[in-house]
Order: structure tokens, then C-alpha cells, then sequence
């Protein structure tokens, strides 16, 4: 692979540029507002002012969603799941799973699938 290339993979990796782009897609999908780009705007100033701490970060889901979809994963009702499920969700929402220091014998309640 040419280094240019390698570098553009690096640089978009490490900002996490894929999954911002996928979240972006799916709120718009999910939201259809009349005014795609002003919406993009104010989303991503959202996702800025939650970094800074003062505000909150825009999600596509609300905390219902995710207890039904915690529901669906745990379906002996065991109030826990297996990393590997908590990882193909993530990664099912578009989120990053590079950062989870998980061992395989761990269980994930409902709370840290929420974190």
C-alpha cells in the first residue's frame, strides 16, 4: 500500500472520522429535517459543546431504545451480556469498540452497556 494511502487510513482511524460520518448519516436517516446541512450544523456543534463539557451529545437513540436493545441481547434475562455481544452492538450503533479493555468472562450489565 502506498504511503500516502496508509496515512490517509491513519488520519481518518485516529479521528474516528468513519464513525462520526456513519452517526451523521443515521441522524439525518432517522430525523429527515427539511434542512439537511443547517441540521448537520447543529448537531456538530452539539457533539463540540458536549466535548467542552457543556452540553450533551446528540443521540439517535433514547434511553428506551437502549433498554429494549439490552433486552434483545440478554434473552435468558440474566441482566447481563457477553463482551462479544456488547461489542457487535456497539459496533451495530456505529461506535467504537478499539478502546474497551474487556476479558471474555466479564459480564456487561445494562448500566456500562448505557455508559
Amino acid at each position: 500500500m502506498a504511503g500516502g494511502e496508509e496515512q490517509s487510513r491513519e488520519y481518518l482511524r485516529r479521528h474516528r472520522l468513519p464513525e462520526l460520518l456513519h452517526r451523521l448519516g443515521a441522524l439525518l436517516l432517522f430525523h429527515r429535517p427539511e434542512r439537511p446541512r443547517e441540521f448537520l450544523i447543529q448537531v456538530l456543534e452539539r457533539v463540540k459543546a458536549g466535548r467542552r463539557a457543556e452540553g450533551e451529545y446528540p443521540f439517535l437513540l433514547d434511553e428506551e431504545n437502549v433498554d429494549a436493545m439490552f433486552g434483545l441481547l440478554d434473552v435468558l434475562g440474566q441482566g447481563h451480556i457477553r463482551p462479544a455481544q456488547y461489542r457487535k452492538a456497539l459496533k451495530t450503533l456505529g461506535l467504537s469498540t478499539e478502546d474497551l479493555e474487556l476479558e471474555d468472562d466479564e459480564n456487561i450489565t445494562l448500566d456500562v452497556f448505557k455508559e
